[in-house]
């Protein structure tokens, strides 16, 4: 338990970030999924508009630190691979 001003403090704005974290990791998730639904119904264009907004959306929480860049690189490139098959 925080006993100074200060720390306090930090553990409001740490409390308020992990939860901002929390929501935008699990719209990610969101965002993922639904690039393997287009996927696995075999709807290439509905796949490909999933992956640009998802790969928009990765690297930009990747910007803010919310996921590790090369995280962020590696998924967005393993994705790409997939809708790309169906070409």
């Amino acid at each position: 338990m925080a006993t100074h001003k200060s720390a306090e403090k930090r553990a409001r704005q740490a409390k308020r970030r992990s939860s901002r974290n929390t929501n935008l990791k699990s719209a990610l998730r969101t965002f993922e999924k639904k690039v393997r639904v287009a996927y696995d119904r075999k709807d290439a264009a509905a796949a490909f508009e999933a992956l640009k907004k998802f790969a928009s959306e990765f690297d930009k929480a990747a910007s803010k630190g919310i996921v590790h860049a090369r995280k962020a690189a590696r998924k967005i490139g393993r994705l790409s691979k997939l809708v790309q098959s169906l070409k």
